[in-house]
C-alpha cells in the first residue's frame, strides 16, 4: 500500500525532508573541503609575503597581502554559509514536527531567506536552486522571481580597503611593512635575481590557486 501511494503521490513529506537534509549535509562537506583548501593556499601566500618582505619587495608583498585579505573574507563567507545550511536543516526538522500536527509542510519565510542567500554562493548555487524549486512545489517556499535569484557580486571580495592590506602586512612582517615600507634600492646580485625569479613563480602559483578557490 505504501509503495502504491508513493507511486501515485510521490514521496511523503517526511521522505522529502530527509532527502533535503541529506543534500544539506553533503553541501556542508563540500564547504568544509573548500575551507581546508583555502586555508592551505592562504598559509602558503602568507609565507610568500614574509619572504618578499625580507627582500624588501614591498610592491609584490602588497599584492600577495591583498590576496590574503580576499581569502580571509571568503573564509568568513564560507563559514557563514555552512552555518546557514545547518539552520535550514534545523528549520526542516521543525517542519517534521508540524507535519504530525497539521498533516502537511508549512510555508517558512526563514527557509526562503536562508536559501536565497545561499544561492549566491557559487560552490553550492546549483544544488540550492534545485532544492528551492523542490521546496516551492512542496509548499514551503513561495516562487522566487528571476531577479531575486540573480547573483549579486560581492564587491568586498574584489575591492579591499588599503587599511586591511596594511594590517595584514604589518602582522605578517612583525611591523616591518604595512605602516611605512620602502623598496630596497640596492643593486641585486645574481643570487638575488635567481631567488627573486623563484619567489615570483611561487607568488604567481599561489595567486592562481587562491583565485581559483575564490572564484568558486
Amino acid at each position: 500500500m505504501q509503495s502504491i501511494n508513493r507511486f501515485l503521490y510521490g514521496p511523503t513529506a517526511e521522505e522529502k525532508v530527509r532527502a533535503w537534509q541529506a543534500k544539506l549535509r553533503s553541501e556542508q562537506r563540500t564547504i568544509d573541503r573548500e575551507m581546508r583548501q583555502l586555508d592551505t593556499a592562504t598559509k602558503k601566500a602568507q609565507q610568500t609575503v614574509k619572504q618578499l618582505a625580507k627582500k624588501g619587495d614591498v610592491k609584490s608583498a602588497r599584492i600577495m597581502a591583498r590576496e590574503v585579505v580576499r581569502s580571509h573574507k571568503q573564509m568568513d563567507r564560507l563559514s557563514v554559509s555552512k552555518a546557514r545550511l545547518g539552520s535550514i536543516s534545523n528549520q526542516l526538522q521543525q517542519q517534521l514536527a508540524m507535519v504530525k500536527v497539521t498533516g502537511s509542510l508549512q510555508k517558512s519565510t526563514e527557509i526562503m531567506k536562508l536559501s536565497n542567500s545561499l544561492i549566491k554562493l557559487p560552490q553550492i548555487s546549483q544544488t540550492m536552486r534545485e532544492m528551492s524549486m523542490e521546496m516551492t512545489k512542496a509548499g514551503i517556499m513561495e516562487e522566487m522571481m528571476d531577479d531575486t535569484l540573480q547573483m549579486d557580486e560581492d564587491e568586498e571580495l574584489d575591492v579591499e580597503a588599503d587599511a586591511e592590506v596594511d594590517k595584514v602586512l604589518y602582522e605578517l612582517t612583525e611591523g616591518k611593512l604595512g605602516q611605512a615600507g620602502s623598496v630596497k634600492e640596492d643593486v641585486p646580485s645574481i643570487q638575488d635575481q635567481v631567488e627573486d625569479e623563484e619567489t615570483e613563480r611561487a607568488m604567481e602559483q599561489y595567486r592562481q590557486q587562491l583565485n581559483g578557490l575564490l572564484s568558486g
